[in-house]
């Protein structure tokens, strides 16, 4: 009896010492952590600017101010000054004041923005501006660090952490199309965040913060750097970016079984004409509402959303092949984008 409760002892001795082996190696992994993190604020907060925005709005009362003031933030890029923040903090403002955390302030005007990814460049002039580096987003791998830094207050950064919850998520911009590649994570968004750099342990760019589903717990989204580092680079260089339309209203329909099996569809779906503009290049091509619209340059329409990806810039003033349903038969027309 005695040698079983002197090895019962002994074991749970030993438990004991490897419990307390485990928590006091705890404190190491957190302070790793903590020093990255703190490291990648210390290092790339300076770049991330306060915006104050001004936006004209609607009067009902005539005693009403003229504008409505708002606040976000945004990113420095580039020693002359360029910044990066979403179109929905910057598009359509009438003034707007760009603050950094050591007290400087500058008027910023906006180069351009894209409202189809909810991107926006500012230019503000100033010397000795810390930046920040774009890193390539196809190397992300969900569950690596990430880090969404605001400036929502002015004077003073707002930091969360988390990681990459998951990539290649698709979000529904203000204009009505989707973005496409979107990185989901759960580093919370604060109120005037929008528009702030999501960074990863290096301190460099993976996103841009744009949205936040409020029903939702925790659930962020920004816009993947490759995409935003293309959308900068044209409107840096040509203040827009170019799309092909060809001027319809249209909805996204099933397509009947009959049809399907006849004409060797090669979809389930189409896009049927609601309305045409008068003189758009789909009237001139002699679409009319009530055609269905299933194939363009040969690959499937079966959303919008499909379309608007195929009409990008190179589409603009080139004749493309469109096929569509009417009374019951497949037809094909050749159809002139214009740009948007």
């Amino acid at each position: 009896m005695f040698e079983f409760l002197s090895t019962q002892s002994a074991a749970t001795d030993h438990l004991n010492g490897a419990v307390s082996r485990i928590e006091s190696n705890d404190g190491p992994l957190l302070d790793a952590y903590s020093q990255t993190v703190t490291q990648v604020v210390r290092s790339s907060s300076n770049a991330v600017m306060h915006l104050k925005v001004d936006k004209p709005q609607a009067k009902p009362n005539p005693r009403q101010p003229d504008n409505m003031a708002g606040t976000g933030s945004g990113f420095i890029i580039s020693s002359d000054g360029y910044v990066v923040t979403n179109s929905h903090v910057a598009g359509g403002a009438t003034n707007i004041i760009a603050s950094l955390p050591d007290g400087r302030s500058f008027q910023a005007r906006v180069v351009g923005d894209d409202p189809a990814t909810d991107i926006a460049v500012l230019k503000i002039d100033g010397d000795n501006l810390s930046t920040l580096s774009f890193n390539d987003s196809d190397l992300l791998q969900v569950g690596q660090i990430a880090i969404a830094i605001g400036n929502p207050f002015g004077f003073q950064y707002s930091v969360t952490a988390g990681v990459v919850s998951a990539l290649g998520r698709t979000l529904r911009s203000q204009n009505g199309r989707l973005i496409d590649d979107v990185i989901q994570t759960d580093a919370a968004l604060n109120p005037g965040n929008s528009g702030g750099p999501l960074v990863d342990s290096h301190g460099r760019v993976i996103g841009v913060n744009t949205a936040v589903i409020l029903p939702a717990q925790g659930i962020c989204f920004a816009v993947a750097s490759n995409l935003a580092k293309y959308i900068v680079g044209k409107l840096i260089l040509e203040g827009r970016v170019r799309r092909g339309y060809i001027g319809i209203g249209a909805q996204a329909v099933p397509l009947p079984a009959k049809w399907l099996q006849a004409l060797e569809i090669p979809t389930k779906g189409g896009i049927q004409v609601q309305t045409v503009e008068s003189g758009g290049p789909a009237d001139r091509a002699g679409l009319r509402p009530g055609d269905v619209l299933v194939q363009f340059e040969g690959k499937p329409l079966d959303s919008i959303d499909l379309l608007h990806k195929a009409l990008d810039e190179t589409t603009i003033g080139q004749r493309k092949s469109l096929w569509f349903l009417r009374d019951g038969s497949l037809k094909q027309v050749e159809v002139t984008p214009k740009e948007m």
